[in-house]
């Protein structure tokens, strides 16, 4: 009997992938114990997503979730997925940050920390390597599989020798494990059996694989990989299961009965918790992806967007008002990755290409690149596959590179130590070093967290929306607390503006006559309204002011940048559309805008 061991990845990259990582800890605190009592391997818990958005969107402490959990698994051990020198953010951090990171993750409960680069960069995840093992716990080193326009393994880029040769250099650099991790479900049945057939004669430590069921292809892909000698393979339970996310564990715990394959797990029990999940699951029915009624993505192997960035750039385009324009998005993603040099689509690369595919659709091919696309082209975050289009190159590197020295090693090189300065910008408020560490990764949201944290009203979780599927009678209106709404024709909304939780009711028939309603613009002051002849400054994305470049009485020309803003979780440096001297800025760092939100007032 061959005993294959099996990680789960319902509290992690399951709910990532199919409700854009909403799962709140009040959900699985209940059936947490009983996940510890099923007998897996390892239950990834952490990292990804969970760190940006348990602060971002949920209003909830991301390291408290890990001690949540760690209290209740105790036989378990709790896996993490770590975007090497990126950690849980979106752009390379400096040593001491990575360190220190390292240590607070392991000090406070993960066991297995799973390592990946976004561009298969070696030199990306040496620190965090480091660090880990320093620690003592499981190094875990992550192969991202990606194909090119062949489709399957082969080709002049992602072919056998290439993950021959990745593996191997891993293994050298003290990896406890190596992962296959197929994120975009591109990892087809034979291939993965050739794939694995060869990492398992190189390699001496054992071998996991990861994939996602986007193409349909992943419970076939994973039997080929058993067959091939696979030590481990990650699934999650059923409600979570299939679609964008893994394959369920339930199905392969039956399929491999009396055969030579043994799974131990306790399938009554996974049952039995499966059944109550499914009741949590009730109230996240928004966040899963309606727009089409097939499990399956016929279209993966042409964009190859993973489920994580497909329930991103759902709910990115929604915020945009442009979810009509997801098929020209999907198609401009395919064209943005090959002119980028072919990157693996996974965080933070993922993010970053599938926001520049929405901005070039928007507002043209690359009229808007984001800043970090920017330092992508640069060298910070290391080298990509293939050669970059020399014409994109030549766009993204207009006025950026002045000042700036070469990338000739480790991008995190470049970088002075940071941790220092997190602690001394953030001292009046705490010293604790988890928080200086969510301020640290996240500077902006990061901040406005911490703030509601210690401020004298309770920190409350964000609830999801109240699902009400009948329709409603026009009605727009807002209380100053939540509350369930009394009509039986109204769709309903928790909106989290300035520290407080709204309950939004919104009239989708009558949606477009509303002309975009902006529930959080800016307050534009009455004497500034009424300053005459001047011009009204707006700007056609979402997002979160960062950064201003300007101040009253300046004068700018149409082009000049005005503000960094976040949008889409990247941040791009957005020109001046209007030439003008400025008479008055009515927004400020940390405001959420909208296309609809006046930023400053300029007079000719």
């Amino acid at each position: 009997m061959t005993q294959l061991q099996i990680s789960d990845t319902t509290f992690r990259d399951a709910h990532q992938s199919l409700i854009a990582t909403r799962l709140s800890i009040e959900d699985m605190t209940p059936i947490a114990s009983l996940m510890d009592s099923v007998g897996y391997y390892s239950m990834e818990v952490w990292g990804g997503a969970t760190f940006d958005t348990t602060h971002r969107f949920l209003n909830e402490d991301p390291w408290e979730r890990l001690r949540s959990l760690k209290k209740q698994i105790t036989k378990t051990p709790l896996s993490m997925l770590l975007r090497g020198q990126s950690l849980v953010g979106y752009r390379v951090y400096s040593d001491d940050i990575v360190d220190t990171f390292v240590k607070c993750a392991a000090d406070t409960g993960i066991d297995i920390f799973r390592v990946f680069d976004s561009l298969n960069d070696e030199r990306n995840i040496l620190q965090a390597a480091k660090s880990i093992k320093e620690t003592g716990k499981h190094l875990q080193l992550t192969l991202c599989y990606s194909v090119g326009e062949e489709k399957h393994l082969g080709g002049s880029i992602y072919n056998l020798e290439y993950y021959a040769q990745k593996a191997t250099t891993l293994y050298e650099m003290g990896a406890d494990s190596i992962c296959i991790k197929d994120m975009a479900g591109l990892l087809s049945p034979y291939d993965a059996f050739v794939l694995i057939s060869k990492l398992k004669e190189i390699l001496p430590c054992p071998l996991q694989l990861h994939t996602h069921y986007s193409s349909g292809m992943a419970s076939m892909t994973l039997l080929k990989a058993i067959e091939a000698g696979i030590d481990t393979v990650d699934t999650c339970l059923a409600p979570l299961a299939l679609r964008t996310s893994q394959p369920a564990i339930e199905p392969l715990i039956v399929s491999l009965q009396n055969t030579q394959y043994q799974i131990d797990l306790n399938l009554n029990l996974i049952n039995k918790i499966g059944q109550q999940l499914e009741k949590s699951l009730l109230k996240y029915r928004d966040y899963f992806d309606t727009e089409k009624s097939a499990v399956i993505d016929t279209g993966v192997l042409s964009h190859q967007i993973p489920g994580g960035m497909y329930s991103n750039l759902i709910s990115q385009l929604k915020e945009n008002n442009a979810i009509d324009k997801l098929s020209q998005v999907l198609l401009e993603v395919s064209e943005t990755r090959r002119d980028l040099g072919y990157p693996p689509l996974v965080t933070p690369m993922s993010q970053m290409i599938g926001a520049q595919a929405v901005n070039n659709v928007l507002f043209g091919r690359y009229k808007m690149i984001t800043d970090q696309i920017k330092d992508y082209v640069y060298g910070m975050y290391g080298k990509s596959p293939a050669a970059i289009n020399p014409d994109v190159s030549k766009k993204a590197l207009e006025n950026y590179t002045k000042g700036k020295n070469p990338i000739t090693n480790r991008p995190a090189d470049n970088l002075s130590p940071e941790l220092n300065n997190a602690k001394e910008e953030i001292k009046s408020l705490t010293r604790d070093l988890h928080d200086v560490l969510i301020y640290a990764l996240f500077p902006t949201t990061g901040l406005s967290f911490l703030e509601k944290k210690y401020s004298d009203k309770p920190l409350i979780p964000q609830k999801p929306p109240e699902h009400i599927e009948t329709p409603i009678k026009p009605n727009l209106k807002i209380t100053s607390s939540p509350q369930k709404t009394k009509s039986n024709k109204t769709k309903a909304y928790n909106i989290s503006i300035g520290g407080d939780t709204f309950l939004v009711e919104v009239d989708p028939l009558n949606i477009d006559s509303m002309q975009n309603p902006s529930l959080d613009q800016a307050p534009v002051a009455s004497d500034q309204e009424m300053i005459p002849n001047s011009i009204p400054v707006k700007i056609n994305m979402p997002g979160i002011i960062l950064k201003f470049f300007v101040e009253i009485g300046q004068v700018i020309k149409k082009g000049d940048p005005i503000i960094l803003l976040e949008s889409m979780k990247m941040e791009t440096t957005i020109p001046s559309p209007e030439s003008g001297t400025i008479v008055a800025i009515n927004t400020e760092v940390g405001m959420t805008i909208t296309n609809q939100t006046i930023i400053m007032l300029l007079k000719e």
